[in-house]
């Protein structure tokens, strides 16, 4: 028996061990003093209360929650680990196992199709025997315009698969090649004119792609994308010439799409095809969306010949085609005649069908799972449960680049459908703290029930803060307690550890004080906005008020908006449901602060003791406002397009009139 030679070897982040768990200790033990501190109000004589019960309990509930949320952090911090690979090790390339990448498209319009072709074009030149690689292509809109760039895609790989294989490129993406100053060859007259001639390929190919773009959005739609027959088409089998160099097969997909049939969202079209480090040292990362890797057994089981074939088909369909590969010693095989190739692409269609998974297992038991939109979280939850190990990557050099949102506007719409994806986990029977227990370990465990469980508590806790201790400053009552105080020590050193701390995590990752601003205001701008709307679009649809929707988010940009982007200056070219919560949170915040200046400085015959009582609500006040100094910029001092327009500014005057008034009234 061979000699097992590890691929890659974990070790464990000793510092990061000791600063992370004596950190964890010593803010629990400051929490602890909060907690009885808040508690012991409760249990004083009613003569000796002078401060309401309501506000006193809600801001007392908003730390509870805010604490819990910190707790969970605090299980993927537990044991953080990395990894070293050895790719040197890897077997010879006969005894490789063969690999399907899949590319997943859903709207031209909204994803460029130029980068999306990058990609395809950049997973057909990966280094691996080609006829062991199989790129797919899923485009759940069925665009006959993605169809026609997806060939543009193929015919030029043609040339760009050879070209890097013979020179070497460590880069594959033409994109990013063309655009970096890498040089295999730089001495080399023959390298560079040939260079020159693939860039110029390269530049053929953005100008077919975005002519056929173009004219998809003039031209009348072949395909409504919710009402359309299944395509199949193997890019490759149109080709009549022999490549000098062998490239992978290239197929484009379009599962079939009926207003009758749900398509349950991605998930549906990864079946057709089959945090944060800190998972890693807890038992293996969740599946993140994009850019993973997973074996077929872990979706769909592993089975022998002598297994029930009637058992098989009521949970994968009565295609006998597809059964046959789920045999442990099946082997695909690679049919060149013309009749074959058409009766396989016959039963890939009747695969791609929509009816196909119908009174079936399919997103419920095996395949990527439907029960929500966040389709990844929650297959990566069910298949740790199962037992399945995974291991979380992060190589020096990106294994692929991809694209994401650059407005504040489709970031929000991403992040609200994940949100509310997350939270219907958490509402359902599916909460990690329900169904994992005794299948998972309780570190592992703890760390997807952050992940679901954050939002929600974010967003509840965050609005406490930005509205309960404000509506009390208006009113004089004081929620925390005086600087004279030694109560008053336990707030500063939870508020200084937790800022500390967070800094800590941000520069040991070699980023800078700006990206800590940054995640910090981005934190606070989420929870009341797209945690808060995820989290209750979630509830709705748990109570069948509303249904769940999937809209792909546009990720199509022009150069003003990435111009703001690279300048880290917010586009506020946002929906008004985006921006009065953060337009409100500001003007009650300001107003509190200023009012209580006010009251500091002028009415009160005693400033010093106001000060003193009113500390804790007017500093919260004022670093809530410092914080978010770009949503004042935005609404005051900038006069561009990409500023908060009036309409939304006088919307939000209303709202937070309206908050003030109702809000001292119940609380006060």
């Amino acid at each position: 028996m061979e000699n097992y030679v590890p691929m890659h070897e974990c070790r464990v982040h000793k510092i990061s061990i000791i600063v992370n768990r004596t950190h964890a200790i010593l803010h629990s033990i400051a929490i602890l003093f909060l907690i009885h501190y808040r508690l012991s109000f409760f249990f004083q004589h009613p003569p000796n209360i002078t401060i309401p019960t309501l506000p006193w309990l809600l801001i007392f509930v908003s730390e509870l929650l805010l604490c819990l949320a910190w707790l969970l952090t605090q299980f993927y911090r537990w044991r953080p680990v990395y990894r070293t690979v050895f790719p040197e090790r890897l077997p010879a390339d006969d005894k490789l196992p063969a690999i399907d990448v899949f590319i997943c498209t859903a709207d031209p319009n909204k994803e460029p199709s130029v980068e999306v072709m990058n990609t395809v074009i950049s997973a057909m030149a990966l280094d691996y025997p080609p006829e062991k690689l199989h790129v797919y292509v899923s485009d759940d809109a069925g665009s006959d315009a993605t169809l026609r760039c997806t060939k543009e895609a193929w015919n030029f790989a043609r040339y760009w698969v050879p070209f890097c294989r013979k020179y070497g490129l460590v880069t594959a993406c033409p994109d990013v090649y063309f655009s970096s100053s890498e040089d295999s060859f730089k001495g080399s007259s023959e390298f560079k004119a040939e260079r020159k001639k693939m860039e110029e390929k390269y530049e053929i190919l953005k100008q077919r792609i975005r002519r056929i773009v173009q004219e998809n959005h003039t031209d009348v739609p072949v395909n409504n994308k919710l009402d359309h027959s299944s395509i199949i088409e193997v890019i490759n089998e149109y080709h009549k010439e022999k490549d000098e160099v062998k490239i992978p097969i290239l197929v484009y997909v379009s599962r079939e799409k009926r207003p009758s049939h749900h398509h349950n969202f991605k998930a549906g079209a990864l079946n057709v095809l089959i945090q944060w480090h800190g998972f890693d040292g807890a038992g293996g990362p969740t599946i993140s969306g994009t850019n993973f890797y997973i074996k077929r057994e872990a979706l769909l089981g592993s089975f022998s010949k002598q297994q029930d074939l009637m058992a098989l088909k009521r949970s994968f369909g009565p295609s006998n085609d597809f059964i046959k590969t789920l045999v442990e010693d099946y082997k695909p095989c690679f049919i060149k005649d013309g009749e074959s190739s058409r009766m396989l692409l016959e039963h890939a269609n009747v695969l791609a069908s929509c009816s196909y998974e119908d009174q079936t297992t399919w997103g419920t038991k095996v395949g990527f799972l439907y029960f929500c939109v966040l389709e990844d979280y929650f297959t990566g939850f069910t298949l740790h449960r199962k037992g399945w190990k995974s291991v979380y990557l992060y190589p020096k050099r990106p294994q692929f680049l991809g694209i994401s949102t650059t407005n504040f506007n489709e970031t929000s719409i991403q992040w609200t459908r994940w949100i509310s994806g997350l939270t219907s986990v958490t509402i359902s029977r599916f909460c990690p703290l329900i169904c994992g227990p005794l299948k998972m370990s309780l570190v592992h465990l703890m760390c997807y029930l952050e992940v679901a469980c954050m939002p929600f508590l974010c967003c509840l806790s965050v609005w406490g803060f930005a509205l309960i201790p404000q509506l009390c400053l208006f009113n004089g009552i004081p929620l925390y307690p005086k600087i004279s105080d030694s109560n008053f020590n336990i707030f500063s050193i939870i508020f200084i550890s937790a800022i500390s701390k967070s800094l800590y995590d941000i520069v040991t990752t070699g980023d800078q004080f700006r990206v800590w601003k940054n995640e910090w205001r981005i934190w606070m701008v989420r929870s009341v906005t797209c945690y808060t709307y995820g989290s209750l679009d979630a509830i709705l649809n748990k109570l069948g008020i509303k249904e769940a929707s999937f809209l792909p988010t546009n990720k199509v940009t022009d150069d003003e908006q990435f111009k703001l982007y690279e300048m880290d200056i917010f586009d506020f070219r946002a929906a008004t449901m985006f921006l009065a919560p953060l337009v409100v949170v500001i003007l009650v915040n300001f107003a509190a602060f200023v009012g209580a200046v006010f009251k500091a400085l002028v009415v009160d015959d005693n400033g010093d003791r106001y000060w003193e009582k009113m500390f804790g609500q007017m500093f919260l006040s004022f670093y809530i406002l410092v914080s978010n100094y770009v949503i004042i910029e935005g609404m005051i001092i900038r006069k561009d397009k990409a500023s908060i327009p009036l309409s939304a500014t006088l919307w939000s005057v209303v709202f937070s009139v309206f908050i003030v008034l109702i809000g001292s009234a119940i609380l006060c």
